[in-house]
């Protein structure tokens, strides 16, 4: 039996304990306010848990039906009930731990997933003991095979990929190659929100003009219905970020 009282599982108005909470406006409509929060798994049942003790989520709700346990660091999009103030996350993505070792290449090189903390000149943090220098990227190392990447700079919360080999007899990591850990493109959608150089696409996507390639001439505008690729970042209410976005030709 799972020792969590139905209380628990359906108040949601205890103080969220995660590591990073961002409270968002009101959706598109209707009785119930959408947010995103980071947080930890406190309860699993067979087929529900707790996220901080206070967020409810069931077990079909996980991107790729990822096996999970107690401790997990996961992101959640939460839906709460403006009236009943109830929490209950619609979709949960599991957060790798910076330094989980994915996919050993050979006996040197390794490869680990970890988000951007900052970037200070032309140096990219993942922590502050992992950097590499942006020229890893600018140099084109960094592709995808289903889009190409040219011209991407990483930007603070994207998710990366970094191929690195730690030098024999220190800890230092020398990284080799850099891509982003997800990214994949989507046609047709609408700027919702623009302010000053922040917007937003179909109220899920974020994009910031300082890193956003655009065609030469086009000044994203509310409304306009764009093209985009987009990467997985940890943006505020977000979980991707547009990197790259072009205007739909209407036809007259």
């Amino acid at each position: 039996m799972c020792p969590v009282s139905a209380s628990k599982w359906l108040t949601g108005q205890s103080v969220l304990k995660a590591y990073h909470r961002v409270t968002c406006g009101n959706g598109p409509g209707g009785d119930t306010k959408l947010k995103t929060v980071q947080g930890v798994v406190t309860s699993l049942c067979d087929d529900y848990g707790l996220i901080d003790e206070s967020i409810y989520f069931s077990t079909n709700k996980v991107t790729e039906n990822v096996p999970l346990k107690i401790g997990q660091k996961v992101t959640a999009v939460v839906e709460e009930d403006k009236t009943s103030v109830e929490l209950k996350a619609t979709k949960v993505d599991v957060i790798p731990d910076n330094f989980d070792v994915t996919k050993p290449l050979d006996s040197r090189i390794r490869v680990l997933v970890g988000y951007v903390t900052s970037i200070k000149k032309d140096t990219v943090y993942i922590d502050k003991k992992t950097y590499f220098s942006i020229d890893i990227v600018s140099e084109g190392e960094l592709m995808r095979k289903e889009f190409p990447l040219h011209g991407f700079v990483p930007y603070k919360g994207d998710w990366l990929e970094v191929e690195y080999s730690t030098q024999p007899g220190t800890s230092n990591i020398k990284a080799h190659s850099v891509k982003p850990m997800n990214c994949k493109h989507v046609d047709e959608v609408c700027i919702t929100s623009l302010q000053e150089r922040h917007g937003m696409i179909d109220y899920t996507i974020f994009f910031t003009l300082d890193s956003l390639k655009l065609p030469d001439g086009y000044v994203p505008q509310p409304y306009d219905v764009v093209n985009v690729v987009i990467v997985e970042s940890v943006q505020l209410c977000y979980v991707w970020r547009a990197v790259s976005m072009t205007p739909v030709q209407r036809s007259s």
